[in-house]
């Protein structure tokens, strides 16, 4: 009696990718429409991992080009342009041979996807250092230099110190090792991704606390971004501790 399609369908899903080719041997023989379908599935899904190995490999390319250096680490912030909470910047050393796929620029990836490759790349770094630059010091020193503060306690809490920088963008003032600052690093080079994933998901989860404190300004969604709703509730309450004054004269009072 011929195997359920069902069942076949259920097999080629939970196989593993090296897996693959073996199962679509033992169904090569297999007429049934149902059951070629299902392997057509599969072999896309071959194609879509190997499209992803390469772009993961061409992410890798500044970490080759400067492979002579023992600990590369990307640099990234997040934070910026928010009217509220914190910029965030991670400092992320990984391993040379790193095998994480799927990471990219962190605004260019679903938050299920962020939060998962979050867990692996903790789970793998060779080091993981954050910053912190709060409210009342942006409005103290400005964005850029509070940007820098925070991208430099970033460097200083890695457990290991890196022997070059890759940057998204920046050349961090008051850092002595050698530095790269690459334009849109976030999506060409797989440190500074890793960097901005670690970044941006540090700073969701402080926004979706801070929605517990203080939630008539959204934050859990908005993530202190000038969000309509977010606009109106300081037009309505006005400011509370983690609004940056500086950013938000235009819409109350400070």
């Amino acid at each position: 009696m011929a195997e359920k399609i069902g069942t076949i369908r259920e097999k080629l899903q939970a196989a593993a990718i090296e897996e693959l080719p073996a199962l679509f041997s033992e169904y090569a023989d297999d007429e049934r429409a149902g059951v070629q379908a299902e392997i057509t599935k599969a072999k896309k899904r071959i194609a879509a991992y190997e499209k992803e190995v390469k772009r993961t490999l061409d992410l890798q390319r500044y970490e080759r080009e400067y492979a002579a250096y023992t600990h590369i680490c990307g640099i990234d912030e997040v934070g910026r342009g928010p009217l509220a909470g914190p910029v965030v910047a991670g400092a992320v050393i990984l391993p040379k041979d790193c095998d994480i796929l799927y990471i990219n620029d962190s605004k260019k990836l679903s938050e299920k996807k962020r939060e998962e490759l979050y867990e692996v790349i903790m789970e793998k770094a060779v080091a993981v250092g954050l910053g912190y630059s709060t409210p009342a010091r942006i409005d103290e020193i400005n964005i850029l230099q509070a940007t820098y503060e925070a991208m430099r306690e970033a460097i200083g809490k890695l457990s290991v110190v890196p022997d070059l920088l890759l940057n998204d963008a920046v050349t961090i003032p008051g850092v002595e090792m050698r530095q790269v600052p690459i334009i849109k690093g976030d999506a060409k080079s797989i440190s500074i991704g890793a960097a901005s994933i670690v970044a941006k998901v540090t700073r969701d989860r402080l926004m979706v606390q801070y929605d517990e404190v203080y939630p008539v300004y959204g934050f859990a969604s908005n993530k202190g971004y000038g969000a309509r709703a977010h606009i109106e509730a300081l037009e309505k309450y006005g400011p509370c501790p983690i609004h940056r004054k500086s950013f938000i004269t235009h819409f109350c009072e400070v």
